[in-house]
């Protein structure tokens, strides 16, 4: 019991802490050096000049499933490492939902709310500070990848379940 009390109260949250720092880092800085000082000054000049902001979106992908469909229908290989990548980096944030939800009990449509509401943020960010273009089909794959660490979780609590009633009977 204190062992779960340990991992649920602050193994867990160090650990999301982690993941948060990794995912941001990866999708803004895509591995580079964060800068503070250059993101205030992209900021401070977008606020502005918004026409920059408005100009950054209109350069940007907002019709689903277009470069989706071309990455899929052209596979290359920086093609399929933006397709798998964006719904790898994604599932790990559905199974912390989880894992910091109380019981460990989230509906779909939470997990579904907030992959959303993270990755429009994500997206919206690298517009803001320029560091980056808008593309509908990353927040597409990044909810999906949230949506598959739901599904593994609940499999894995069903497992768990499972082979806990057979160990009793």
């Amino acid at each position: 019991m204190k062992r779960m009390k340990l991992m649920n109260g602050i193994i867990v949250p160090i650990l999301f802490a982690v993941y948060m720092y990794v995912l941001i880092k990866v999708i803004l800085f895509k591995f580079g050096t964060i800068d503070v000082t250059f993101l205030q000054g992209q900021m401070q000049r977008n606020l502005r000049n918004p026409e920059n902001i408005i100009e950054r979106l209109q350069s940007g992908n907002l019709s689903p499933l277009k470069e989706i469909l071309g990455n899929m229908y052209h596979l290359s290989g920086h093609g399929l490492i933006n397709l798998v990548g964006n719904i790898a980096i994604f599932i790990p944030f559905g199974i912390f939902l989880l894992l910091m939800s109380r019981n460990h009990k989230m509906s779909f449509i939470s997990v579904f709310i907030l992959s959303l509401g993270l990755s429009l943020s994500l997206e919206c960010a690298q517009v803001l500070f320029q560091i980056g273009t808008f593309d509908v089909d990353d927040l597409i794959l990044n909810v999906s990848g949230g949506l598959i660490g739901f599904v593994i979780f609940k499999i894995c609590v069903m497992f768990k379940r499972n082979e806990s009633k057979v160990t009793q009977g």
